[in-house]
């Protein structure tokens, strides 16, 4: 099953969702799509314009694929069980944000992070849903706790301050 979710935003996102209804037509996987404040209502998809948190987080622990918009709690949900989402970003010229900010921002967490795969082009999305298995591979899909290291560093300076025989 692939879950779409496109986050809360007020503006539409029917370039994805209209994608992903006629990506179904073609394709036998379920799809199942959180469509927002979108106006396209799917009619190939089990859909529903808002799930609850725990419908939200099943459907992310369920799916083979998760696609968000450029939201970061969108993506960070899948990340979190260890799952690599594809990304599309909203855009300005479509008129699914204010601005490209979701652009710029998933190239950088793409670029620094590699744990999402972006797509800016939505004529892309079949391409990489066909490989997607293949990309990931090749991909890191969890989100790192720093909490370790900081404590480790936390130590070494205490150390350093107070001496070991004061710990």
């Amino acid at each position: 099953m692939i879950f779409v979710t496109v986050g809360t935003h007020e503006q539409q996102f029917n370039r994805l969702i209209e994608y992903m209804d006629k990506w179904a037509i073609e394709n036998d996987e379920e799809v199942i799509i959180q469509t927002g404040y979108s106006t396209y209502e799917p009619k190939n998809c089990k859909w529903q314009k808002l799930f609850s948190f725990q419908e939200m987080c099943k459907y992310v622990d369920d799916a083979r694929i998760v696609i968000t918009h450029g939201g970061p709690s969108s993506f960070i949900a899948p990340l979190q069980i260890g799952k690599t989402p594809i990304v599309v970003p909203r855009r300005y010229k479509f008129n699914e944000h204010v601005n490209d900010h979701q652009v710029n921002f998933c190239r950088e967490v793409e670029n620094r992070m590699g744990t999402i795969i972006v797509v800016e082009e939505i004529e892309k999305l079949g391409e990489i849903l066909k490989k997607y298995d293949e990309i990931i591979s090749g991909l890191g899909n969890a989100i790192k706790s720093n909490n370790t290291l900081f404590c480790k560093k936390l130590d070494a300076i205490v150390d350093e301050m107070f001496g070991e025989e004061n710990k």
